[in-house]
């Protein structure tokens, strides 16, 4: 079997890194996989195998043909069985290349968040609608965005299947923070790791921090990632007078090797499917604080394999940060039970083969109704 993967662009997110990771492991199980990507990026996912860019244009996404002509030669020259669209522009590009140029194959949708949160108006509606009609699966990321995703768009029900992102089994080692202050103490270190975009809630996360340094002033707040709001987050550090505080790491190809260097992570996304990030600390045996906001509360169970914190609640986030920092020990069988779903469960050579039974069940699909029509 033979797998096309549409990726927004080479770049630092969860989309994509994972699509990369998966398309890794679909390999190694036998299969021929090619990723290609819609905009040129500034890294290299971490894929094994070839990686195409269609160069297209990112002010012309509304209409690009020629990107939409150059996916087309693609699939008439590698005959891909299937293909999957990993959020972002991919679907859309992968439905009018479709329309337009006549090719064949099923088409897979990664849903990875909750779109009900994205679309909101009726034009929004009437056109994603569109495009998910010419999805032939969809797969969803969590129960709740799968439920979500019915909800929106009834007609489509039949169509959802949930397969949960996954991670990769590594020996992790440390990555030395600056942790200790001037007496040689160690000061409570938390890691944040996502996009500087609306959805990651950073300036609310600023808020909780800053309510944390009453109680441990030489607290230390280190933001992992990269993204259009950056820029606005230093300002706003800078004019909170917290730049001694907080240090801004970047993106980075291996960010688990950071989050085991510290002593909690923090999510207060205030939209999230199910996010990587969280399974990343689970293996790490490091505890997470976040918001239950999406598929959060299907992994991060409350008291269970971590601290479950309602969307909005900073005082609860800030109480929930405090009794991580202070109850480590007692704290020791909910990083174990975590670690324990993570590995059990949500490897990425599990979730792959999962995928894989996914497409194999479209294409009989796909095979069968080709059989009734060529019959008719």
């Amino acid at each position: 079997m033979t797998i096309l993967h549409l990726v927004q662009r080479p770049q630092m997110r969860g989309a994509e890194i994972f699509a990369a990771q998966l398309a890794n492991h679909t390999r190694r199980q036998g299969h021929q996989v090619i990723l290609v990507s819609l905009f040129p990026g500034n890294i290299q996912l971490p894929f094994e195998g070839t990686t195409i860019d269609l160069g297209g244009k990112p002010g012309h996404r509304l209409w690009n043909f020629t990107a939409w002509r150059r996916l087309a030669a693609i699939i008439r020259k590698e005959k891909p069985d299937v293909i999957q669209a990993n959020a972002g522009d991919t679907l859309k590009y992968a439905v009018f290349s479709k329309l337009l140029f006549r090719w064949k194959q099923p088409i897979i949708f990664r849903n990875a968040s909750t779109i009900s949160l994205y679309i909101k108006t009726w034009p929004a509606k009437m056109w994603n609608g569109f495009l998910f009609r010419h999805a032939d699966k969809i797969v969803s990321v969590s129960k709740t965005s799968a439920t979500d995703f019915a909800n929106l768009y009834p007609n489509c029900q039949h169509k959802i299947t949930v397969v949960p992102i996954g991670i990769e089994e590594t020996i992790v080692e440390q990555q030395a923070l600056d942790t200790s202050g001037n007496n040689g103490h160690h000061f409570p270190c938390l890691v944040h790791v996502g996009g500087f975009t609306y959805e990651k809630n950073h300036i609310r996360l600023i808020t909780i921090f800053q309510d944390l340094l009453h109680h441990y002033p030489q607290a230390r707040l280190y933001l992992v990632g990269d993204g259009p709001l950056r820029g606005d987050i230093e300002l706003i550090v800078q004019q909170k007078g917290l730049a001694g505080s907080i240090r801004f790491l970047g993106a980075r190809k291996e960010v688990m090797p950071l989050i085991a260097s510290a002593d909690v992570l923090l999510l207060p996304s205030i939209i999230e499917g199910l996010p990587g990030v969280i399974l990343e600390a689970f293996y790490c045996k490091i505890p997470v604080v976040a918001y239950d906001v999406g598929g959060v509360g299907e992994v991060l169970i409350n008291n269970d394999t971590g601290h479950l914190v309602r969307k909005g609640d900073e005082s609860g986030f800030v109480a929930a940060i405090r009794d991580a920092i202070e109850h480590k020990e007692e704290d020791q069988f909910m990083v174990q039970n975590a670690y324990q779903l993570v590995t059990s469960g949500y490897l990425n050579k599990w979730i792959a083969k999962r995928f894989i039974q996914v497409y194999e069940s479209v294409l009989k699909r796909w095979s069968n109704i080709s059989s009734i029509q060529n019959t008719a």
